[in-house]
C-alpha cells in the first residue's frame, strides 16, 4: 500500500477527528483512540462531535481517554479534518482544510439510500444520510482504511491503491490486562459466546439445531463484563457482516477463546482475520451441521485447539504498537 503517501503536519496544525456524539460502538472507540494516541505522540488533535450542540457529547465509556473536544473547526490549509465514512458530508462544509476519510467500514457507507433501490429496503434500514461522497476527485482528500476489505472496496470504486494508506486499530487494553491478571485463575467452561447484534438470524439456526450446547449472548454488558464472559468461554462465533476489522473476534481471541466466523466482509480476508480456513464458513444453511461439528470439536479439544489461534493473538498483542508506528508514517511532522 502507498508507502510514499504522507500527510505533512506542522507545529501549528490542528487535527480534528469527527465522531458521533455519545455513541459507543467500535467505530467511535477507534476515533477516540486516534485522538488519544496522536496527542501522546506530539500532535495537536481534537475531537469534534456531531451534532456539535450536544451538552455532554462524550460517552461515559470514553471519558477515560481525557480527550479535549471543540465545537467549531478552524478552516485553514494547515489543519486536517478526519471523518469516518458515515459522515462524509462534512468534507463539503469546508474549503481550505485538508480532508481525510477514514474507512472504518465499507458496509455502512454502502447502506446509503443512493445505493438502495427497493423502497422496502429503505424503510427497513436506519440510513445515515450523511454518506454523500461520490468518489469524485477532491483536492486535498486522503483515504485511510481500517481493513484490507475496505481497501479492496475503494479500489473497485476507482481509487488508486497508491492513494490509500492502512491505519487499523487496537482493542481495548482491558481485554489484554484482564487476560494477564486472570492467567490460570479462570477455569474455561463449555460455553459458546455470540453477539446477537451480528448475524443473529443465522446464529439462531445454529442454536436451535444444537440444544445440547450452551450459548451465551453478549448483550447489555460493559467492556469489563464482556471480558469476564470471554475469559470463561471456550468458543466465540460470529456470522455477521464484518463491515470492518471487528473488535469482538479479537477480544475473544486474546481472551483465549477459539474463534469461528462466517466468510463475510473483512472475515473473508486472511489479512483482517488471520485464522485457519477450517474456522471460516460460508454463511449457508448447508454448512450448519459442519459448524456445529466444529464447535463440538473445539469444546472437546479446547486445550490443544486453542493453540491454533496463537498467531492471531500475537498479531493482536502488537496492534497498539503498530497503530502508533502507522500514525507517525502517515502524519509526518515537518
Amino acid at each position: 500500500m502507498g508507502v510514499e503517501l504522507m500527510i505533512k503536519v506542522k507545529k501549528d496544525t490542528t487535527i480534528y477527528v469527527a465522531c458521533p456524539a455519545r455513541a459507543a460502538t467500535g467505530g467511535p472507540e477507534l476515533l477516540h483512540q486516534l485522538v488519544f494516541k496522536m496527542n501522546q505522540l506530539g500532535y495537536n488533535a481534537e475531537m469534534f462531535y456531531y451534532p456539535n450542540n450536544e451538552q455532554d457529547p462524550v460517552h461515559p465509556f470514553y471519558k477515560k481517554y481525557g480527550n479535549h473536544f471543540v465545537r467549531e473547526i478552524e478552516d485553514k490549509e494547515n489543519n486536517i479534518l478526519i471523518v469516518p465514512e458515515v459522515k462524509t458530508s462534512l468534507i463539503y462544509e469546508f474549503k481550505r482544510i485538508r480532508k481525510v476519510i477514514w474507512w472504518l467500514s465499507a458496509n455502512n457507507f454502502q447502506r446509503h439510500p443512493r445505493n438502495i433501490t427497493r423502497i422496502e429496503d429503505i424503510l427497513r434500514h436506519v440510513i445515515d444520510i450523511n454518506c454523500v461522497y461520490n468518489f469524485e476527485k477532491i483536492d486535498g482528500l486522503y483515504h485511510l482504511v481500517q481493513s484490507i476489505y475496505a481497501q479492496n472496496y475503494l479500489i473497485t470504486k476507482g481509487i488508486n491503491r497508491e492513494e490509500i494508506y492502512y491505519l487499523s486499530d487496537y482493542i481495548n487494553p482491558i481485554f489484554i490486562s484482564k487476560q494477564i491478571e486472570n492467567k490460570n485463575l479462570v477455569q474455561k467452561e463449555d460455553i459458546v459466546v455470540y453477539n446477537p447484534k451480528k448475524g443473529y438470524e443465522f446464529t439462531k439456526k445454529i442454536i436451535d439445531a444444537s440444544p445440547d450446547i450452551s450459548f451465551m449472548p453478549i448483550i447489555n454488558l460493559t467492556p469489563e463484563q464482556v471480558s469476564e464472559l470471554l475469559l470463561k468461554a471456550k468458543v466465540y462465533i460470529d456470522f455477521g457482516n464484518h463491515p470492518g476489522k471487528d473488535r469482538i473476534p479479537r477480544e475473544a481471541a486474546i481472551s483465549k477463546c477459539c474463534v469461528i466466523v462466517g466468510k463475510k466482509g473483512s472475515a473473508a480476508f486472511r489479512e483482517d482475520v488471520p485464522i485457519d480456513d477450517q474456522y471460516k464458513f460460508e454463511v449457508k444453511e448447508k454448512n450448519i451441521p459442519h459448524i456445529i461439528e466444529k464447535i463440538k470439536y473445539l469444546l472437546a479439544n479446547y486445550s490443544t485447539a486453542v493453540n491454533d489461534f496463537e498467531t492471531y493473538r500475537r498479531i493482536i498483542l502488537n496492534e497498539e504498537k503498530k497503530f502508533e508506528e502507522d500514525i507517525k508514517k502517515i502524519f509526518v511532522i515537518s
